[in-house]
């Protein structure tokens, strides 16, 4: 718990870091961003609803992750196994994206962040708590804590792959720059929120012995790391 504690220091004081040192720029970043190529933003706005929580959950998303899932029940020896690892990958999945998704929007409600497509006339940094109007719920970025809680939890639980996961994050959560419809430290909140949600869990779950385990540094790994470990000693 205390690594956690540690940990969750460390994210909120990157998430801060980000934020300031983009804010100045999201203005400028913003309008050059949109004002890429027409090939560019072609392509952003192909990718960019990839960060939707309902993509994730409802639509193709969903088979990527049981795909996922079902790779590593394929793994399991025993038929109880199989569907104890199923369960709890998907538990896993279920409620770090989910738990996202209710953080996101509750921030979103509470600070009331005009869009840029309201620049020209509310200008960059206009707050209007409570509005519960899309026009102003550009912080955090809705897109890119989604992406950012799928890949985290993706990356969380395949060490190897990290970087691809969290690259694939970043590009997500920058279209959503490209498109107009937030500004970069939108973006940057919005990923840092969806991957520390992803280690939330993955630190819940290794207390239970689920799917992770703690080692000696007290950082959660997936179970099939200590395995490989063990059998290359048997060796």
């Amino acid at each position: 718990m205390n690594r956690f504690i540690v940990s969750s220091g460390w994210v909120f004081l990157a998430s801060i870091v980000l934020v300031l040192v983009f804010m100045p720029f999201d203005a400028s970043l913003s309008e050059r961003a949109q004002g890429l190529p027409g090939r560019v933003v072609g392509f952003n706005s192909a990718i960019t609803d990839l960060g939707t929580f309902r993509w994730m959950l409802y639509s193709s998303g969903l088979v990527i992750i049981i795909a996922f899932i079902a790779g590593k029940v394929y793994r399991n020896t025993t038929y109880v196994g199989k569907l104890r690892t199923g369960y709890r990958l998907f538990l896993y999945f279920f409620l770090t994206i989910a738990s996202a998704g209710i953080l996101v929007h509750l921030l979103k409600f509470l600070i009331g962040r005009a869009r840029p497509e309201l620049f020209s006339e509310l200008g960059a940094f206009s707050l209007t708590p409570f509005a519960g109007q899309w026009s102003y719920e550009s912080f955090p970025s809705g897109h890119s804590t989604a992406i950012g809680a799928l890949c985290g939890a993706l990356a969380m639980l395949t060490p190897r792959l990290r970087p691809v996961f969290l690259l694939l994050a970043l590009i997500i959560g920058i279209s959503r720059v490209i498109v107009g419809a937030h500004y970069p430290s939108d973006v940057a909140a919005g990923l840092l929120l969806g991957v520390w949600t992803a280690m939330a869990f993955a630190f819940i779950f290794a207390r239970y012995n689920w799917l992770f385990r703690f080692d000696d540094k007290g950082w959660p790994q997936p179970k099939s790391v200590f395995t490989a470990k063990t059998a290359d000693r048997v060796q």
